[in-house]
């Protein structure tokens, strides 16, 4: 299974954000975490702070991957033109957030790009990552 992983803005900075919230772990030490749990499949990770850059990705996804995980980040809340994308995609893709997004202010309740996913999965920090890999293989298989 070859899957992408895009993460959105300020994920890029995880070691500077409130650990009760996004956990201990670095973006890149979740990369290498992922990659150690799931070595049968191949990964391409992907960040940026840029929504043009996050839709060009995503759009361009249906080519190359058998599944798509993202963490658009504030973007959830807020980007149209993300959810528009991920609606196009063409591949079983999942939403993940590190932090629990119910227990957290109100306008983070509300994810205009969840609705264009399969599924989302909410606060569980890195693990997010791990149940969202687990439940691509099993709608692709």
């Amino acid at each position: 299974m070859k899957v992408l992983i895009i993460n959105g803005p300020n994920l890029n900075s995880l070691d500077k954000r409130p650990d009760e919230y996004y956990g201990s772990l670095s973006l890149n030490e979740i990369e290498v975490l992922i990659i150690k749990e799931f070595p049968d499949h191949q990964f391409e990770f992907f960040q940026s702070n840029h929504e043009g850059e996050l839709i060009n990705k995503i759009q361009s996804s249906s080519k190359s991957f058998d599944g798509l995980i993202v963490n658009p980040g504030g973007y959830s809340h807020t980007s149209v033109a993300v959810k528009d994308a991920l609606e196009i995609c063409s591949i079983p893709k999942i939403e993940v957030h590190l932090s629990n997004l119910a227990s957290r202010e109100t306008f983070r309740h509300n994810m205009l790009t969840a609705s264009s996913c399969n599924g989302y999965i909410s606060g569980f920090r890195e693990k997010s990552y791990l149940a969202a890999i687990y439940l691509l293989e099993k709608i692709i298989s």
